[in-house]
């Protein structure tokens, strides 16, 4: 899920801080250290951003010109963000103020604007002076620059322009658009220092004992066409911040009102539980015209991407089926129309990635939007099936025909580049991606002397996606009337399934092949990715197991999770993106596979590792991914520098590994719960408010003496629940 590797692009983990917080808003979200600070040296990912362009690279908070002490800090249900601070020993005038004497508590939102309050309180008994200055700055970079890809030239900076209560940072951007950050405080600055792109004010209090003292700040990020005027915001910023939480506190409620609830005995799993519902109310954007989709990641990819964004979709219908649908029209919108070699569009191909900053505005970049996916029509096919067999919405099934017909003649005139019933890709565009499958990052698909392919690439797991979405798709064509054409559907799938076998399958190493090179020689590597055909049901049981097997020698088995390769591979790097690492989705997709096959002691061993992972990661989340050292004692797992957290798909893994488990599938006004299994750490748990089959039903779960019952406590509609124990 890359638009191009970030070590190819620069970005070093020197770059990128150790621990950060993030808080996210439509747009706009904002990346700090845990102080909340961000250094005006900061040279990786620290900012406010907005519209792909970093509005704010720097936010330094001093008391008596010295960096506060941090005592605490963190972000609750996802959108608000509390800290706390207190102060050094310092010389206050004639007098020193002891250590950890004055209290700063900055509380921060994200609504229109980034809003701010500084609380002060001196618990000294004696009044104090102390002036409280504040550093900021804008350097308007592209993400794509942030990332570390260079620009042969750039727009330009203009003069800041202060007033009265704030600053205004301006840049004339290469596309024509003037950005710019207009800052503003709830009292005028004593004194203003501005150098260059940066700007120190500083505000004196007079801190009576025990008394409270606010300081409000709004920083608006605005991006104007060329022409335009823009004047000063005037609104009253205590009233607005508080204003702006609560708006928020109430969409974050009704948010979660829609979605299914599920209580345990467990509160580590809980608390991942509820962080992952708020998680993804942040990370879901309206864009005027297109709906709401749930964004990538926080920070790399605070953007639309279609894989992304559909295979969240896919493992949160359990929670809440309206992500599917209003990803599914979201993605139709913007469908591919023609041909396009610089974006990599076809007609009916699902787009990949759009972005809206600087460099996609000017042409710098193909994403407006980019099409370099070779899996996003397949899942967008898998998405529209599986919303259907859940909810039986037969209107929208009807109203996204259109979009469906055209994926499909996507798969047959563009996705088989070569006429052999594979999909394939290879790279077109002069700034797309080389590797177009979930790994695409630049060495994400190499053979086991480390060299990548020649296309056209034919991956392992794309073929059994396309399995799936021909057998999936013949359902919803039938369902639409037309029964010929399902047959057909139905017929491209057994041939596809039978080449497959003939064509991927390595009897020497007893598991398939990493993918197929444009000479349709196999790519000879033990990844992980065979394991998402298991899901699928591509491969007979035998070869299944086999897979399964694999999977789970040591090599392969972090004892966290699934590496993306084997520990015994010539490529491997347990610290690389994509050759070593364990990533949360990949691992899920697999479980899901071990259910279908039936191999549940393995889904159990593998639930048990990426929960005992969570454990010890902030807020009990998942990130995008994790290095792939081999589990060792007490010892956590090894964080990966430059993991996007939050990040959608990882967050969504929670979700579909406890369908998984509790072996809940909808198909049509049937909800079927089969074999359930509870892992030992979690020995009961509710679910309410679970929407199915034109229905909704609450239904419990207990584990006693190694057997998971289940019972329906609650059944509204047309909704019927087998149980098959």
């Amino acid at each position: 899920m890359t638009t191009g590797n970030m070590e190819e692009w620069g970005i070093a983990p020197e770059d990128v801080k150790n621990a950060t917080e993030v808080l996210k808003e439509g747009r706009m979200f904002l990346t700090s250290l845990p102080s909340g600070e961000i250094p005006g040296d900061n040279p990786g990912e620290l900012g406010l951003y907005f519209h792909d362009t970093r509005f704010l690279n720097s936010h330094e908070i001093k008391l008596a010109g010295s960096k506060p002490l941090l005592l605490s800090g963190g972000t609750r249900d996802s959108h608000y963000a509390q800290i706390e601070l207190t102060n050094r020993e310092l010389a206050t005038g004639p007098r020193i103020l002891p250590l950890q004497t004055v209290h700063l508590r900055i509380s921060r939102v994200l609504r229109d604007s980034f809003y701010q309050r500084l609380r002060l309180i001196n618990f000294t008994n004696c009044p104090v002076d102390l002036e409280l200055g504040i550093t900021l700055g804008a350097d308007f970079l592209d993400i794509f620059e942030v990332r570390g890809l260079l620009r042969p030239c750039c727009g330009k900076m203009l003069e800041p322009d202060v007033f009265q209560r704030g600053i205004r940072f301006w840049y004339q951007g290469l596309d024509g658009k003037q950005r710019l950050t207009e800052v503003r405080f709830s009292r005028p600055p004593d004194r203003v220092q501005v150098n260059g792109i940066q700007a120190h004010m500083a505000f004196t209090f007079h801190l009576a004992p025990r008394v409270k003292h606010y300081l409000f700040m709004q920083v608006t990020p605005r991006v104007l066409e060329s022409g335009s005027s823009c004047s000063l915001t005037t609104n009253d910023m205590g009233k607005t911040f508080y204003s702006a939480s609560r708006e928020l506190v109430e969409d974050y409620r009704r948010w979660s009102e829609k979605c299914t609830r599920f209580t345990s005995d467990n509160e580590i799993f809980n608390e991942m539980i509820r962080f992952g519902i708020t998680d993804l109310r942040s990370l879901t954007t309206h864009y005027p015209g297109w709906g709401y989709i749930v964004e990538a990641g926080i920070p790399w990819y605070g953007a639309p991407f279609g894989r992304d964004a559909l295979i969240t979709a896919w493992q949160t219908l359990l929670l809440n089926p309206d992500m599917a649908r209003s990803t599914l029209k979201f993605l139709a919108a913007l469908q591919g129309k023609q041909k396009d070699p610089w974006r990599e569009e076809r007609p009916g191909k699902i787009p990949h990635e759009i972005r809206f900053g600087e460099m996609a505005s000017a042409g710098e970049v193909p994403h407006t939007p980019y099409f370099g996916s070779v899996d996003s029509t397949l899942w967008f096919i898998i998405l529209l099936a599986e919303y259907y067999r859940w909810t039986g919405d037969r209107q929208f099934l009807s109203d996204m025909a259109p979009a469906l017909n055209a994926a499909l003649q996507w798969c047959t005139l563009y996705g088989d580049l070569d006429g052999d019933g594979f999909i394939e890709y290879i790279k077109e565009s002069e700034r797309g991606l080389v590797n177009q499958g979930w790994k695409d990052s630049w060495d994400g698909v190499v053979d086991r002397r480390g060299e990548i392919p020649r296309g056209p690439v034919a991956l392992v797991e794309v073929q059994a996606y396309y399995y799936l979405a021909l057998r999936r798709a013949a359902g919803l064509v039938r369902t639409l009337g037309n029964k010929a054409g399902a047959d057909g559907l139905e017929e491209r799938s057994k041939e596809l399934r039978h080449r497959f076998i003939e064509q991927f399958w390595a009897p020497e190493e007893k598991f398939a092949a990493f993918a197929l090179d444009g000479q349709k020689q196999k790519v000879l590597c033990t990844v992980s990715n065979p394991g998402h055909c298991l899901f699928t049901g591509i491969l007979p049981e035998e070869k299944a197991a086999q897979v399964a097997r694999r999977l789970f020698a040591a090599d392969m088995y972090s004892g966290w999770g699934i590496r993306t390769m084997s520990a015994r591979e010539f490529p491997y790097n347990p610290m690389s993106y994509h050759n070593g690492s364990v990533w949360p989705h990949d691992n899920v997709i697999i479980a899901l596979g071990l259910r279908r096959y039936g191999m549940l002691d393995e889904l159990l061993k593998m639930a048990d590792g990426l929960y005992r992972a969570a454990a010890f990661f902030p807020y009990h989340r998942l990130p995008e991914l994790f290095c792939g050292f081999t589990r060792r004692g007490a010892v956590g797992p090894v964080r990966f520098p430059t993991a996007c957290d939050p990040q959608a798909w990882a967050v969504g893994a929670v979700f579909l590994l406890l369908q998984t488990l509790l072996g809940i599938q909808c198909r049509g006004r049937n909800l079927h719960v089969e074999r359930p299994v509870l892992p030992e750490w979690l020995n009961d748990i509710a679910i309410n408010n679970l929407r199915a089959g034109g229905g909704e039903v609450d239904l419990e779960f207990a584990r006693r003496r190694g057997r998971t019952y289940c019972s329906v406590t609650r059944r509204e509609g047309e909704v019927r629940v087998v149980i098959e124990p």
